[in-house]
């Protein structure tokens, strides 16, 4: 972890010091309000931890914290102050502030509260990324996910893989309308582009051929209607 501490008493950073080099934590102090919001706006990326203390000289710790909450919304923030009183914790909370540490505090506790915001930190980013990742997905059922710009397909969790590119337009049109039944001569116009016209064999043999592709992951997706055609259905499986 990068830590910026923003604290006015050289004691308490220092002892504050000693617990960082035993985590093996980078941190950088500054000593005032103005100093402190310097440091964090020249490199805001830099930073996974701000430790802010609300009693700073030249700018007081409640400005700088909405200063920095100004410039990145996210980044982890932990006040620490000698007021104890509710209304500056819920005003510390309310610009910003992940945490509340009020003095004098263990170095122990302080530590386990950087640790723990951490990792909820961590969690978020992650989360955020998946979500992100999903988004990224333009055809979507039950237990199936497509891409089609990058051309990733899942099922059940499971990447789908060496498809051809007729085999990846057909479950793609099928997919993109689960449940709806599909009879061969619209495939053709649809995947095929009438290229193949009045071969209907030719969809029932990609179809074949697909199916041994998706039934190697879990339980079929592609179904038969007998006398009509063939639809994508996930739904319960």
């Amino acid at each position: 972890m990068n830590i910026l501490m923003i604290e006015d008493n050289h004691s308490v950073c220092e002892m504050m010091a000693m617990f960082f080099k035993k985590n093996q934590w980078q941190y950088e102090f500054a000593y005032d309000g103005v100093a402190g919001e310097k440091k964090f706006a020249d490199q805001p990326d830099k930073w996974d931890i701000i430790l802010l203390d609300l009693n700073l000289p030249k700018k007081d710790g409640m400005q700088v914290a909405a200063d920095i909450r100004r410039i990145s919304p996210t980044v982890p923030l932990i006040m620490l102050t000698a007021r104890d009183t509710e209304s500056d914790q819920v005003l510390g909370l309310e610009i910003g502030a992940d945490d509340y540490v009020t003095k004098p505090f263990s170095p122990i506790t302080l530590v386990a509260r950087i640790k723990a915001l951490h990792r909820r930190s961590q969690l978020g980013q992650l989360n955020q990324q998946q979500q992100q990742a999903e988004s990224n997905f333009d055809v979507q059922t039950d237990h199936f996910k497509m891409n089609t710009k990058t051309r990733e397909v899942y099922l059940y969790g499971q990447p789908v893989s060496d498809l051809t590119p007729k085999e990846f337009d057909l479950l793609k049109t099928l997919a993109s309308k689960p449940r709806q039944v599909f009879t061969r001569s619209q495939l053709l116009q649809l995947v095929w582009d009438y290229e193949y016209y009045g071969d209907e064999r030719t969809v029932d043999a990609h179809i074949k051929k697909l199916r041994q592709k998706l039934e190697d992951i879990g339980p079929q997706v592609i179904k038969t209607v007998w006398g009509v055609g063939y639809k994508f259905d996930d739904e319960g499986e």
